[in-house]
């Protein structure tokens, strides 16, 4: 996969193995039958070419990655706990690069400040306007540190 990853476009069996060849000895055959078994995992999609097929990833590696970090997350019995520890196990250009992600996906919660104020948060006339009492949201100075 990280050959059709990296050369993103239909590659065959014979450039792959060209490739691979390169870095160490490899039969034909191995690397037929690896593309095969991507191919009937749904991870490349093939078309006839000549004699030959041509092998296209189905989706990024990018996306592969998340699908995988999913899995393994939803399989958890406590996916707050896994989420936790994951972030301990991060290093601090993992935890810029997960700030990053976040503001890109969700920018009004980078963009507010901690607690809540007349411009962040909507009043609903039918409720007292006291305050955060009771406010149990992370402010943004929580960190992934302190599971360690």
């Amino acid at each position: 996969m990280t050959r059709v990853w990296q050369w993103n476009r239909p590659v065959t069996v014979r450039e792959v193995l060209e490739d691979l060849q390169q870095e160490r000895s490899i039969a034909y055959t191995t690397v037929m039958t690896v593309m095969d078994n991507l191919h009937q995992k749904g991870w490349v999609r093939r078309e006839v070419d000549g004699r030959a097929y041509r092998y296209t990833a189905v989706s990024t590696r990018a996306a592969y990655s998340a699908a995988l970090m999913n899995e393994a997350w939803s399989q958890s019995d406590n996916p707050a706990a896994a989420l936790v520890a994951f972030f301990g196990m991060m290093s601090a250009e993992q935890r810029e690069a997960l700030q990053d992600a976040v503001r890109m996906v969700s920018p009004n919660l980078t963009e507010t400040t901690p607690g809540p104020t007349a411009e962040t948060t909507p009043v609903n006339p039918a409720e007292p306007t006291a305050g955060a009492a009771g406010d149990d949201s992370p402010t943004d100075d929580a960190t992934p540190e302190s599971g360690r």
